[in-house]
């Protein structure tokens, strides 16, 4: 009887769009992690994989352990400012012309083609230019983020502006609103959960520019640490560079969906 119980709490969970407490997702979220860590240690510490290709997760950890002790955090530290600095700049200029791009249409009309003309250019392309025009600094790192994030997030949040339903702006003009209050009155409160999750969407990628820039013409950042470990073949480096990657983003993402939940309640998007 209790296997049946059991089983059918288990069915009410799998239902389409509905949504779980807290609890169960926080607890199904530890349980993934678990479950990763077990398959790491099952295929390392019993030799399945050659240690020299996968360290353990107990090697792992003592050579994170000398890593801080020895600098790493300067290079974490300069990786996760190039990350702020372009992915800000991007977004300061992404905002307005995304929002105008998905209100009006002539707007839309002159800038889209552009930028979807833009983002099918990979920005790790472009490393070569920049560091032509540029040169090898700061500069050229933080213009491959921009190149990389901006034309996604004007794109996105010209969609999220469109989503917004359509019966909400006939009601406001029934209602004798003005084309600019349905804009900032209507569209804008409506849609900004929704550019928060793009933003949260496009931070992620930026980590993953600024990692190929790093690779390329750099004296520092986890990018940079990553490529020396490959070059001097230590595969322990390289997870603890990835493992640190990924703990960062994992952290801005629960940051930026907190913010979402408490800044915009009305919105219905858990994630």
């Amino acid at each position: 009887m209790k296997t049946v119980s059991i089983l059918k709490k288990v069915q009410r969970q799998f239902v389409p769009q509905k949504s779980i407490s807290k609890r169960s997702a926080f607890l199904m979220g530890v349980l993934a992690f678990v479950f990763l860590i077990l398959a790491w240690s099952v295929v390392t510490y019993t030799g399945i994989v050659d240690p020299l290709f996968a360290p353990s997760p107990s090697a792992t950890l003592q050579e994170a352990v000398r890593m801080m002790t020895s600098g790493f955090w300067t290079d974490i530290g300069v990786t996760v400012m190039r990350v702020m600095l372009g992915f800000a700049v991007a977004l300061l200029v992404a905002l307005p012309i995304g929002i105008f791009v998905g209100a009006y249409a002539p707007v839309a009309a002159f800038f889209e083609p552009v930028f979807s003309f833009v983002r099918y250019m990979p920005a790790s392309a472009f490393i070569p230019l920049f560091i032509f025009w540029i040169g090898i600094g700061e500069k050229e790192k933080i213009a491959i983020i921009i190149l990389g994030s901006l034309p996604q997030l004007i794109l996105m949040i010209a969609n999220n502006i469109r989503n917004v339903e359509s019966s909400l702006i006939e009601v406001s003009y029934t209602l004798g609103t003005t084309p600019i209050n349905v804009l900032w009155k209507v569209i804008l409160p409506k849609s900004i959960p929704d550019i928060m999750n793009t933003i949260r969407i496009v931070l992620g990628w930026a980590w993953t520019y600024v990692i190929v820039a790093e690779m390329v013409g750099a004296s520092s950042g986890i990018g940079y640490t990553i490529l020396q470990a490959q070059r001097t073949m230590k595969v322990d480096s390289i997870f603890v560079g990835i493992l640190i990657l990924g703990l960062i983003g994992l952290i801005c993402d629960s940051v930026l969906i907190m913010l979402n939940k408490r800044l915009f309640p009305w919105s219905t998007n858990e994630r």
